[in-house]
């Protein structure tokens, strides 16, 4: 499967899945469990490469400022979220995860404290293998490997979240005392 027809699939589940992560990723199942076994698998292989390239600390930093903390697990169901939101957001949150304070849902969060997270979105080739063959997903015989994250920095340290993404924290940490 190729980069568009992922991200075609995605936002053909968008379209049908009301907004509501949840929904998105259930649509996203019932979708993919109409195509060949084999492009259900090609997806998976996307999937994970779309995971492992925002696999990257400063988006991990805006997903704990937003959803006021991300374990490794919180930090992926995110960027489940982050998929249901299609293609464009997601690329730019990658690119410039202070982009992510842009967007109208996150600004609202910032206000009701809403957490932004979708496992279903992770678990979308399992299931849709499951539905179309009743069997398991194959194991990837080449798995995407995650790149090594050795320059955390303290997502805790407000001044830290200004100066990594000054957008997020205006939103999301207290605004320093003058």
């Amino acid at each position: 499967m190729r980069t568009d027809e992922f991200w075609q699939l995605i936002d053909s589940a968008r379209a049908g899945g009301g907004g509501e992560p949840a929904a998105v990723a259930a649509r996203a199942v019932a979708l993919l469990a109409e195509r060949d076994p084999e492009e259900i698998v090609g997806y998976a292989r996307h999937q994970q490469r779309v995971l492992a390239a925002s696999y990257k600390v400063d988006l991990w930093g805006a997903a704990y400022l937003i959803n006021g903390g991300a374990s490794a697990d919180g930090f992926e169901h995110f960027r489940g979220w982050l998929m249901t939101q299609g293609r464009a957001v997601f690329a730019r949150a990658v690119a410039d995860p202070d982009s992510l304070a842009e967007l109208p849902q996150v600004r609202a969060a910032a206000l009701s404290g809403e957490e932004f997270a979708c496992e279903d979105m992770l678990t979308v080739p399992w299931a849709a293998y499951r539905k179309a063959t009743a069997a398991e997903l194959p194991a990837d015989r080449d798995p995407v490997r995650t790149p090594d994250l050795n320059d955390f920095w303290d997502f805790d340290d407000e001044d830290e979240a200004r100066r990594h993404l000054p957008k997020l924290a205006a939103l999301f940490v207290e605004p320093p005392e003058e």
